[in-house]
């Protein structure tokens, strides 16, 4: 007999609760565990590479002398330890250090850099996450016909090409070819709203064929393994129509998986937007990290990579929130 089902009916809900609630708290401990050690592997990756700072500031033309007084000045004499405590500690209190290049404060040059990331994210995430569950319920309700088996092969041949290869497949289309749009995004912050859109159509289409196919192929699979349950077969006896079952029956039940499909999805979009705007000259997070790892500016570089791996741990962390929540199932694993 389960434990659960020893205790007192009026006692359930609240040790349900509770039982969640630690659930949760261990899958967050978890993702501070998993932050720590890649915040530990990005700092000794940025560490271990040939060169430092003072030589990249310098130039090769420096004397030793000013190596050194700048490797004193920058805190690169100090064991890597003791840099890496300093540098966690600081982390910790919102300030990601100084820039090499320009002297500036890193946390305030970030700023402007992650809310076009994000932004270029949202709109992504506002095209394709409605456009690929409305394919995946298409498909569905249309299965084993021409329709279902079009999507499909679209769907999965879209998947299959990489990123840049999409992009500039679409430069030449639309920029080359026919001259609408231009071939790179770029932005400022007094730019209106409506040129911002305009500029952001080829990186958002390139983003959004990215992710369509993968979330309307997990959509119609989530579909498909709930009306293969015996409710659906009492539902088509009764005569309903198939319609009314997937819309009524089946997408309230697989919404659980699609939601955790979708949500993996937004967090594969902030993290991995790097190549797209590096093609369309987008000034984003993904931009500013590639100009600063060719320049050496190992504090941004970090910067970056920790902020990505944040996202990234975060909505999948949420992820596993809602399938706990959507799914009372695992809040008993065997």
């Amino acid at each position: 007999m389960a434990l659960v089902d020893t205790i007192e009916p009026g006692l359930r809900p609240r040790f349900q609760d509770h039982r969640i609630a630690r659930l949760i708290a261990r899958r967050f401990l978890i993702g501070l565990v998993l932050l720590f050690v890649i915040s530990t592997l990005i700092f000794i990756g940025t560490e271990i590479l040939p060169g430092d700072a003072a030589t990249a500031l310098l130039g090769r033309s420096a004397t030793p002398a000013a190596l050194a007084e700048l490797r004193v000045r920058l805190g690169l004499d100090r064991p890597l330890v003791e840099r890496y405590l300093v540098w966690l500690a600081n982390v910790l209190q919102g300030d990601f250090g100084v820039s090499l290049m320009n002297g500036r404060s890193v946390t305030s040059s970030l700023g402007l850099r992650l809310g076009n990331t994000l932004f270029l994210a949202a709109a992504a995430a506002l095209v394709s996450v409605p456009l690929s569950v409305f394919l995946g319920i298409l498909s569905v309700r249309y299965r084993g016909t021409v329709l279902d088996r079009s999507i499909s092969a679209l769907t999965r041949g879209i998947v299959a090409l990489p990123e840049f290869f999409v992009g500039y497949l679409l430069i030449f289309v639309f920029s080359i070819t026919l001259g609408w749009l231009a071939s790179s995004a770029t932005v400022f912050e007094t730019m209106g709203l409506g040129d911002r859109v305009l500029a952001m159509i080829l990186p958002c289409l390139t983003l959004t064929l990215a992710v369509t196919g993968h979330i309307t192929t997990m959509t119609r699979a989530a579909l498909l393994n709930t009306l293969a349950l015996p409710y659906i077969e009492m539902a088509i006896l009764k005569g309903a129509s198939r319609s009314f079952i997937i819309w009524h029956h089946a997408f309230p039940n697989a919404l659980a998986a699609i939601t955790n499909v979708v949500i993996l999805n937004l967090a594969y979009l902030v993290a991995g937007v790097v190549v797209v705007e590096v093609i369309f000259v987008y000034p984003g997070m993904g931009q500013f990290m590639v100009d600063s790892v060719v320049n050496r500016d190992i504090p941004v570089v970090q910067a970056c990579c920790l902020l990505f791996a944040g996202v990234y741990i975060g909505l999948n962390l949420l992820a596993d929130v809602v399938s706990i929540l959507a799914n009372p199932r695992l809040r008993y694993p065997k």
